[in-house]
């Protein structure tokens, strides 16, 4: 081997006598069984670090001396730094190699975490979340690029049901498992669990792939652009952070985000669209089937996260539940999802993928409206069964729509595609978060007030009410305070979290029109196919 190529890029500096790694290919039987687990596993525990610190904040900021408001950051600070990185995903693989960036994000992710629980003081913390969304955000396309490439064509549509089948599980049982952490271990055990998980998925991707690797460039660095997104979204991010916590327009700190965020995402694009090597390649959106499969998952997925938030919300603030509680109803949601995420991928390639989302964005428009017809009473098993519906629809929705974005790219697009799309994904669960539960706070203090006009001594139901409180043992003044936080406040907030779910339902049943914009034929990286 010669001395320039032992430094070729292509080749990683691989020592002499050591065979240089080649281009991925199919695996079969037990290896690619292994390489899945070891690949859906790291996207797992990657979306899991988003949702499980959530229920965890109130105890993390006791410990750390701070307030509650302060303590959001922990999540926020996450969230901005993987936003911004995610769009990056393709130039960093197109510069490393696949395999070889994936390794390096997972050993710096699993690291990071390790910072976190160790964290002595909330600066701590917050700089070790910081790194830990920007060094994962590359974990999840380029396991989902990698996944791809090692199923031979006929078979990728069974690869991509697994990686949804992740995708949508670990939302749901994020707030779960860190509800239980906080409640039985300690608020530190929700970062050191990526420990083990993190040096098994290293464990097995070197092992079993680490003979591979994509093609590597040498790409000029675009430190323009780069500056321009990190801009652009972080302060994106930020104000739908925080805009609901401060009145969004109303305060002068969003309204100077908007007004960074939209300068700096709009010069972005058109020095991206002109430069000669963009470090984000915008061009794919030229694609129909990209745009329309990435519009549409955007989209779903603010109806879905929105919910995903609103509704535990609702739980715990006027039903009682506590925040395991909570976890465990909307736990139901991602059961039959695990189950049939990999069944409609192994048959996708023989079914109109338009079709599937269309039935998939059906059954959540109808688990919203069903859910939108809860009584005031409603019990634990009810709510949590209708959220098998749910399920049914998010395995044949999330799965259909990445098919739909990948089909016809060539496979050294995928990473970047794939960077891209998640980087779409997030902004959507951040507008869906943000929008919904202001929505949902608004309602609340709507029909609050609406309700309480109706408490007068010309409402014959509430003279009744209250001469019946009046009966056992309360004062006028204690029956007014019960009728007002016990009857109004639960009555409203469940009207407001109907309200929620009603625009979820009629926002999925929009996508159906979008999602039949796109073309045949539908195959994920049926152009790198070989």
């Amino acid at each position: 081997m010669t001395p320039a190529a032992e430094r070729s890029p292509a080749l990683g500096g691989v020592a002499a006598g050591r065979q240089p790694p080649r281009p991925f290919e199919p695996l079969a039987g037990a290896t690619r069984l292994a390489a899945t687990f070891a690949l859906a596993l790291a996207a797992f525990m990657n979306i899991l670090d988003l949702t499980i610190a959530n229920v965890s904040v109130p105890t993390i900021a006791g410990a750390m001396g701070v307030s509650a408001t302060q303590g959001t950051w922990i999540v926020t600070s996450y969230a901005v730094s993987e936003a911004i990185m995610l769009p990056l995903t393709g130039w960093f693989a197109a510069r490393l190699g696949q395999r070889r960036m994936f390794m390096l994000a997972t050993t710096a992710f699993t690291l990071a975490s390790l910072l976190c629980a160790l964290s002595l003081n909330f600066p701590m913390l917050l700089a070790a979340r910081v790194a830990q969304g920007a060094v994962g955000a590359a974990m999840i396309p380029l396991a989902q690029a990698m996944l791809l490439a090692i199923y031979p064509p006929a078979q990728r549509g069974l690869a991509m049901g697994i990686f949804a089948m992740t995708t949508v599980a670990a939302p749901i049982v994020g707030p779960l498992a860190g509800g239980w952490i906080t409640d039985h271990l300690s608020w530190h055990w929700i970062f050191l669990v990526n420990l083990p998980v993190g040096a098994l998925c290293l464990l097995l991707v070197w092992s079993l792939l680490g003979r591979f690797e994509s093609t590597v460039r040498r790409a000029p660095v675009d430190l323009t652009g780069m500056a321009l997104l990190a801009l652009g979204v972080g302060s994106l991010q930020i104000l739908l952070d925080k805009g609901n916590e401060l009145d969004w327009f109303g305060s002068p700190l969003i309204v100077a985000l908007a007004t960074v965020s939209a300068v700096a995402l709009t010069v972005f694009v058109v020095w991206t669209l002109t430069a000669r090597h963009p470090v984000v390649e915008l061009r794919l959106f030229a694609r129909r089937n990209y745009a329309v499969g990435v519009g549409a998952l955007a989209l779903a997925s603010v109806a879905f996260f929105g919910t995903n938030v609103v509704v535990p919300l609702w739980l715990q603030t006027h039903m009682g539940y506590t925040a395991e509680w909570a976890g465990r109803t909307m736990a139901f949601g991602g059961l039959l999802a695990i189950v049939l995420g990999p069944v409609i991928g192994a048959n996708i390639h023989r079914l109109d993928a338009r079709a599937v989302a269309t039935f998939g964005l059906a059954m959540f428009a109808l688990f919203a409206w069903l859910s939108s017809r809860f009584p005031p009473d409603v019990d634990f098993w009810t709510l949590a069964t209708t959220r098998l519906i749910m399920g049914v629809g998010l395995s044949c929705l999330f799965l259909p729509l990445t098919t739909i974005y990948l089909s016809g790219l060539a496979a050294e697009q995928t990473a970047g595609a794939a960077g891209l799309a998640n980087f779409m994904r997030n902004i959507g669960s951040s507008f869906g978060t943000s929008i919904m539960t202001s929505l949902w706070a608004h309602r609340t203090t709507q029909y609050g007030a609406q309700l309480a006009e109706s408490v007068n001594a010309h409402n014959p139901a509430a003279v009744s009410y209250l001469d019946r409180l009046a009966q056992i043992g309360l004062a006028p003044h204690a029956a007014l305070v019960y009728v007002q936080n016990a009857v109004i406040g639960t009555q409203a907030s469940l009207l407001a979290t109907n309200a929620v779910l009603l625009a979820s339902a009629l926002l999925m049943l929009g996508l159906i029109a979008i999602v039949w914009l796109a073309r045949p034929p539908f195959s994920a990286g049926a152009a790198g196919a070989h």
